[in-house]
């Protein structure tokens, strides 16, 4: 008898037709993650009531699109700046009677702080200012010294590790740019070393016990040598935001990015920079170890938004070019647990078995004998 209840021919379209996401929805948990797919999700198409062929026809249709698939994933960041160190007082120390402004970007040969109504000024070097430089010294200080020199134009000496009279000519005519007594040495009272340009953040800390746990240092105090004048950053906007130490890997030094800022505006990047030591995360109730990922972006200039301020990372994953694709609703659960789609062809529906390669948020690349671009296959109503 046929068409009766344990007819296994009228049987196995409820399990095709219906259970559309049943164990198919299982895998795309599984695997699918937090991918975001940028080929566009197509509207379903309702079936006209009363079509030729409309029994057994599904509610809705949607084409199968070709196209590339990216698997990518969201992470909170936070909007910053690249680094953060101290300056320290140099010299003898004195009378605190100016500093930069917070917020303010310093570059080279810029001023950076006054003791005493004398200048310190910022030059570009790893190594820092700790003596007084002066003919016959050696070393990479000297290096660092003298390239700054010759980038601000005062040039005539050999840039390598040694303080010549010549350099010391060049010294002097830097000193009396900025009405100095023309000694031909220079040492910490006068210039402080940092890597690049460097941004403001703040004060430095004194010893007092103001509600921060120090009370801001300002002009008319006090400095010593050594002590704490401004904390600043590198000039350059970059996010930081962090990973379980055990996906470290979908975060690797180049893996491009994209940065959706506070205002909406999104902007291409990539990681800069990936930490070394997992450490457990800041939230108290997730103590799973991570990793530090700093990223930088392709047009800094481009870049607004407060300091601090919460932004969204989409790290770019696998990228499948050229594929067939559909929604992942379109998925049938077969009998024999494998998978397939139900092709609308000319009022009739046909199931086709496919299989599965990349998903990306709400679509699943497929393959299979029969398939072609877009071919009308079967999802729920919305």
């Amino acid at each position: 008898m046929s068409g009766g209840p344990s007819d296994p021919h009228t049987d196995q379209r409820r399990p095709l037709g219906r259970r559309r996401l049943g164990l198919a929805l299982l895998a795309v948990v599984a695997v699918a993650g937090g991918g975001v797919a940028f080929t566009a999700l197509a509207t379903p198409e309702k079936t006209p009531v009363g079509h030729p062929g409309a029994k057994g026809l599904p509610p809705a249709t949607t084409p199968v699109t070709r196209g590339d698939l990216t698997d990518s994933s969201q992470q909170d960041g936070t909007l910053g700046h690249l680094g953060e160190r101290k300056i320290n007082a140099g010299g003898t120390g004195g009378t605190l009677t100016w500093l930069a402004p917070s917020g303010s970007v310093i570059e080279r040969d810029e001023r950076l702080y006054e003791v005493d109504g004398e200048a310190v000024r910022l030059m570009y070097g790893g190594e820092p200012m700790y003596r007084t430089l002066k003919t016959g010294d050696k070393g990479t200080d000297v290096r660092q010294l003298e390239e700054n020199l010759a980038a601000l134009g005062y040039t005539g000496f050999a840039v390598d590790e040694e303080y010549t009279a010549k350099t010391a000519a060049a010294v002097k005519r830097w000193q009396k740019s900025h009405d100095l007594k023309q000694t031909g040495t220079v040492g910490p009272d006068r210039i402080a070393f940092a890597g690049s340009a460097v941004r403001v953040k703040e004060a430095g800390s004194g010893s007092g016990t103001g509600s921060s746990g120090g009370d801001r240092i300002a002009a008319g105090d006090r400095v010593t040598p050594g002590s704490p004048v401004l904390t600043v950053t590198g000039s350059e906007r970059v996010v930081t935001f962090q990973v379980p130490a055990s996906e470290a890997g979908s975060a690797k030094t180049g893996t491009r990015v994209r940065v959706t800022l506070p205002d909406g505006t999104r902007l291409p990047g990539k990681v800069r920079a990936v930490g070394r030591t997992a450490t457990p995360g800041d939230d108290p109730q997730d103590r799973t170890p991570k990793i530090d990922i700093t990223v930088s972006f392709d047009r800094p200039d481009e870049v607004k938004g407060i300091d601090q301020s919460p932004v969204t990372v989409e790290l770019a994953g696998e990228t499948r070019q050229d594929v067939l694709s559909v929604p992942v609703n379109a998925l049938l659960a077969l009998p024999d647990g494998g998978f397939g789609v139900q092709v609308v062809e000319n009022g009739a529906a046909r199931d086709i078995r496919v299989e599965l390669g990349m998903f990306a948020q709400g679509r699943v690349e497929i393959s299979g004998a029969g398939l072609r671009e877009g071919m009308k296959v079967g999802v729920p109503s919305r």
